[in-house]
């Protein structure tokens, strides 16, 4: 399987047990349908300074991460039925503002959805 921010696929993702979701170079959160927060990798909580259990179960887009809470993410999962984007983006929520790269990823097949965040090394 690609780890690589750009080649990873849903069906890798789910297929990886805990301890190789946390060893992923970037952040990856995946939730349910109703953006119920199902799974929630090491190295995002690390680099959001947020434990797992303050984010398994909650609503990622209105309790976790309502800065992404608009049409360039939240609205894209409504939108579309299949997902495969990759777009900058800039968190701002309880930190300085942070680029990053998002990737948004969605397939009828499967209920779960990802968001994968990739922080930029900053100069």
């Amino acid at each position: 399987m690609n780890k690589e921010f750009e080649a990873v696929q849903i069906e890798d993702l789910l297929a990886l047990d805990g301890e190789h979701l946390n060893a992923l170079p970037f952040g990856a959160i995946g939730f349910a349908p109703d953006a119920v927060v199902t799974v929630y990798n090491e190295t995002e909580a690390k680099n959001a300074g947020l434990r797992r259990e303050r984010v398994l179960g909650k609503h990622f887009f209105e309790e976790i991460a309502p800065c992404m809470n608009n049409f360039m993410v939240a609205q894209r999962f409504d939108d579309e039925d299949k997902l495969d984007q990759t777009i900058p983006y800039v968190l701002t929520l309880r930190m300085r503002p942070t680029p990053v790269r998002l990737r948004l990823l969605k397939a009828p097949e499967h209920a779960t959805r990802f968001v994968l965040i990739e922080r930029r090394a900053t100069n």
